[in-house]
Parts: C-alpha cells; sequence; structure tokens
C-alpha cells in the first residue's frame, strides 16, 4: 500500500526533489565518527574529537594530524560501496521520478549509486585542489599520501573542498539547493527529521503540496510532513520499485 501510494504521488509530480539525510549513510554501513562509541573511541586514539580534528582550524594549525585523521577516518570509508538506497534512489531518478537530490553528506554516494543531478552542501571528498594554481587532484592522491600531500606544481598544501566546520556554505550552493526546492511539488525527505540542519536550511523554501518524510526514527517534528513514513529509506524505495515492475 505504501509503495503504490507514493509511486501515484510521484507519477502525479512534475518534479520531485529529494533531501537525502544521515540515516541513508548509516544504512550504507559508514560509521557515525561524531556519535557514540565511534566519537569516543576517535578521542582516544587522537586525543581531539572529531569535530575538532575536520575542521577549518585544524587543517590550518594541525595540518599532518588533520590529513591523518582525514586519511584513516573519513577517506577509509569510501572502500564501503554505496548500500542499496543510494542505487534504489538513483533507479526512480533514471525512470524520472526523482529530479533532483540535496545533501550534506561529501562522499558522493549518490553519484556512485548513478545519480546524475545531486548537489553536494558540503563538497565531496573526489575534489581537491592547489589552493595557489588552482591544480585539481583525485582523491587517491589524498590518500596515497604519506604525511601531508601537497602540489607537484608549487608544494602547497592540497585542500580537499568541502566544507570544514567553521566554514561557510557557499552561497551560489545554497542558492542552487534553494531554487531545486522551491521548484518541487514534492518534496522528499528520506533518512533524516525536519529539524536537522539539512531541512532548517531549505524546507523554508519549498511552495509545493506534498512533504513526504521516510525516515525510521521518529521526531516530534514529523507532525509537520504531509505524509509521515517511520522505516528505513532502502524498504520503501524497494516498495515503490516493486510497484512500477
Amino acid at each position: 500500500m505504501i509503495g503504490k501510494t507514493l509511486l501515484q504521488i510521484l507519477k502525479e509530480s512534475t518534479y520531485t526533489t529529494v533531501l537525502s539525510g544521515y540515516a541513508m549513510l548509516e544504512e550504507s554501513g559508514y560509521p557515525a565518527i561524531r556519535d557514540g562509541e565511534a566519537s569516543y573511541d576517535i578521542e582516544q586514539k587522537y586525543g581531539y574529537s572529531a569535530d575538532e580534528m575536520f575542521s577549518s582550524s585544524f587543517y590550518s594549525t594541525r595540518t599532518e594530524q588533520f590529513f591523518r585523521f582525514y586519511r584513516d577516518e573519513i577517506l577509509s570509508a569510501l572502500d564501503k560501496p554505496p548500500g542499496k538506497c543510494f542505487y534504489e534512489m538513483a533507479e526512480l531518478e533514471r525512470r524520472g521520478l526523482i529530479h533532483s537530490i540535496i545533501t550534506r553528506r561529501v562522499f558522493g554516494l549518490p553519484e556512485s549509486a548513478g545519480c546524475r543531478n545531486v548537489i553536494n552542501l558540503h563538497g565531496s571528498v573526489y575534489e581537491n585542489y592547489c589552493q595557489r594554481c588552482g591544480r585539481k587532484y583525485p582523491v587517491e592522491y589524498i590518500r596515497n599520501s604519506k604525511r601531508v600531500p601537497l602540489c607537484e606544481n608549487c608544494n602547497t598544501t592540497i585542500r580537499p573542498k568541502v566544507c570544514l566546520f567553521g566554514e561557510m556554505v557557499d552561497n551560489q550552493v545554497i542558492t542552487r539547493a534553494a531554487r531545486e526546492v522551491q521548484k518541487a511539488d514534492v518534496l522528499l525527505v528520506l533518512g533524516t527529521n525536519l529539524k536537522t540542519n539539512l531541512c532548517s536550511q531549505l524546507v523554508q523554501y519549498y511552495e509545493g503540496t506534498k512533504l513526504i518524510l521516510v525516515n525510521a526514527a521518529p521526531h516530534y517534528a514529523d507532525r509537520y510532513a504531509d505524509l509521515l513514513i517511520n522505516e528505513r529509506v532502502d524498504d520503501t524505495l524497494e516498495k515503490i520499485i516493486k510497484e512500477l515492475g
């Protein structure tokens, strides 16, 4: 029944935008390095919290330690493939039922699964550049560096093109994301609640008719959704695809 209802809504929609949340990463087996046991283990290992190390000030003042953490804890996660939910999302986009995807996550999982129209609010670990000459470097260059990765042209520290803690999101990216939300008649919120930064930042621009929330964890803000589904994202998207046949 859920699959049939959602499929009908998506078929009737002229433009559907997805807000892709953190629970989709968890469904893919990515560690929650800022929460719980993983956060404690990181602080014990490095002497600093993940928030402290994944920051612009740490990048500038403790560069070698920043890259040790970045390689060992952030980039090591790239060995995990996208979870089923991302492939299902890509299939719905391929079939014309989803038109754009917005995320704050930096791992590029929607693109790895085959999604095409993706806005990465906080950038992507796959993009790296020299701040002096602008030369671009693949993520493998960072992963294979022994210490601080330096530009081969000018010996300057390479910068991951991601938004570190303490930095503002690029205004042009926010504007593009806001326009995608504004022109959507269906907003599909997957794997997050309506009070997270992702939603607080963008839902205010929504002028459509159906805000659909799919999130396994109940939240007091769920009442603002037009349609609420408290289950895993991959389970819900699978039901839609089964209805498609």
